[in-house]
């Protein structure tokens, strides 16, 4: 070989082997560990104008107040996540309080849990959020500052359209020696929970559909000691199709067995909602939900003293769902109660539109029709008309304002059923400034 022929030979080895490390950098070696730590910071601001507050004096009935209460609330939310092969984490911690208030901050873990994956298996153990299907029934319910999240076991499979997922809870006091298994004024309102939920995607069709099946079990009280543990079942389906253009939802679910106090529960609802959106710069709304109720006042009607003994609960209870997504802004079904909690179900019907005038910005518009369920001898039904006007603009990445106003008209039977009196216009304003950055991430 000449001394040009070398030359020319070791330059082409050099370029090969800068060429060879440029298609292996260092970055594509694979790193098993995995840290990521995100914070979410909310803050979030009333006004209320009016209302409609449950009172306690002699006559059962309340002045509806005609003074405005304002206040701000923080939410801080700091997550650590972790993974490596089959193995994930989660612990989330955090802190709501009111700004100003003395002795109102409460620090707690929204999450901690860890799971094993295994080709579209898993097992899940601590406590979490569940969000199943349109959040009917199981949701976070992330408008609450304290969100909703449960302690259980969670054991499924996710594989080729089908999903399946079991939950085992199982709750208990501390340090509970003396009452034994009985379990009262928990973190969560069930003693047990089995649920069964499986969903499966129709690999041509734009269509999901969802089963649910819940055994669910209450500790309302010690008989003579003797620890009883009743069981009530929800069973039921959830549906969602999205052609082009259109979005459509149903859902149906029943609830049976007893109360903790022993009572039959025979209660249903159901519930469908269209959206068609022509482009992606507007689009409609519109859904009907029921909610089935009880037939007579669990108190008399007119502030008597006594109560009338249930056969038959018939009021249906959405349990552990984000119940602000669906019954109206201002949160009077479902989040508050009537009157020694009586139940005279619901039936809203709803229009809404939204309209994206510009990129990350969006306006809405929703009106709602309120009514029982339920027929009440010389009461009528109606409750009341809600309109709801909402934005969101996603000012950065991981910057989000979001603001409301309603305006709600309530009848005289919703001023009946709350035992208030008063002209019934109710005024509620919002805003909510949310910052949710990734601070740290770093593989090893």
């Amino acid at each position: 070989m000449t001394v040009k022929g070398f030359s020319l030979y070791i330059c082409l080895a050099a370029c090969s082997g800068v060429a060879a490390m440029a298609q292996t950098p260092a970055d594509t070696v694979v790193k098993p560990n995995n840290l990521d730590i995100g914070l979410n910071i909310m803050l979030h601001g009333e006004t209320r104008h009016g209302g409609l507050p449950r009172s306690d004096d002699e006559n059962g009935v309340g002045q509806q107040t005609k003074n405005s209460a304002n206040f701000l609330l923080e939410r801080t939310r700091l997550s650590i996540d972790y993974s490596r092969d089959i193995i994930q984490a989660r612990v989330m911690a955090q802190n709501q309080a009111i700004w100003g208030a003395k002795g109102n901050t409460t620090l707690s873990l929204y999450e901690a849990w860890a799971k094993l994956r295994y080709r579209g298996a898993f097992l899940q153990v601590g406590r979490m959020p569940l969000v199943y299907d349109d959040e009917r029934i199981l949701g976070a319910n992330d408008w609450s500052m304290a969100g909703k999240s449960h302690d259980l076991m969670r054991i499924g499979y996710e594989g080729h359209g089908h999903k399946v997922h079991a939950l085992l809870a199982y709750n208990q006091n501390p340090e509970n020696i003396n009452g034994g298994s009985f379990y009262k004024d928990g973190a969560q309102i069930y003693k047990t929970m089995h649920t069964l939920w499986y969903h499966y995607d129709l690999p041509r069709i734009p269509l999901g559909a969802s089963l649910l099946v819940m055994n669910i079990g209450m500790q309302g009280g010690a008989d003579a000691g003797e620890v009883r543990t009743r069981y009530q079942q929800l069973i039921g389906a959830y549906a969602r199709f999205t052609p082009k253009h259109w979005e459509a939802e149903a859902s149906y679910y029943r609830q049976m067995g007893q109360d903790e106090g022993g009572i039959t529960i025979k209660a249903w609802m159901m519930a469908f909602k269209g959206d068609y959106r022509p482009t992606t710069r507007y689009g409609f709304t519109a859904g009907y939900d029921y909610l089935s109720g009880d037939p007579y006042f669990a108190v008399p009607p007119h502030g008597g003293v006594g109560m009338t003994r249930h056969d038959v609960i018939k009021g249906f209870n959405p349990i552990y769902g984000s119940h602000h997504k669906f019954y109206g802004a201002m949160d009077f079904f479902y989040v508050t109660t009537y009157v020694n909690g009586f139940s005279p179900g619901l039936q809203n019907a709803y229009l809404g539109a939204y309209i994206r005038p510009v990129d990350r910005l969006q306006l809405g518009l929703k009106g709602h029709y309120l009514a029982m369920a339920t027929k009440l001898p010389d009461v009528d039904r109606t409750l009341g008309y809600e309109f709801e006007f909402d934005l969101s603009l996603q000012i950065i990445r991981d910057v989000k304002f979001t603001a409301g106003y309603t305006y709600m008209k309530g009848s005289k039977t919703m001023a009946f059923l709350k035992r208030t009196s008063g002209d019934g216009h109710l005024h509620w304003g919002w805003f909510s400034l949310t910052f949710s950055p990734k601070i740290f991430s770093f593989k090893w």
